[in-house]
């Protein structure tokens, strides 16, 4: 019953920001994760953050000191500040929602993804 919905992604020059969002529906009253990865052609999809339901982040060693994870005005939406971007940031970038708290009679723990946003960093 989970659905996100990314939006922000689009190109950029090396050294500029931009700021994705993901919003959640269904299960959202449930502790839940939520995280960005991110896949480039021909690669494995890798970690890029999580915003933790108790509130902590983490980031990727590759992302780390540039992006940044926070929750926005909206409750259940997430937002990856990107900023200091390179061309190895390229990539569709992908939401992923899980929960991992509640009564589970009402919180199955259940794992969604979102359909991906691009992300384009050009020279």
């Amino acid at each position: 019953q989970v659905q996100l919905v990314e939006s922000g992604g689009g190109s950029v020059q090396t050294g500029g920001s931009l700021s994705l969002s993901c919003a959640a529906s269904g299960y959202t009253y449930c502790a839940h994760d939520m995280s960005w990865y991110r896949q480039a052609p021909g690669k494995e999809r890798e970690f890029v953050s999580v915003l933790q339901s108790n509130r902590v982040t983490k980031y990727a060693d590759a992302v780390k000191g540039r992006f940044t994870v926070s929750q926005d005005n909206a409750k259940n939406t997430v937002t990856l500040q990107m900023n200091s971007l390179q061309p190895e940031d390229t990539a569709m970038y992908y939401c992923k929602f899980t929960v991992v708290g509640g009564a589970q009679t009402i919180c199955p723990r259940v794992v969604a993804w979102g359909q991906g946003t691009q992300v384009t960093v050009s020279s």
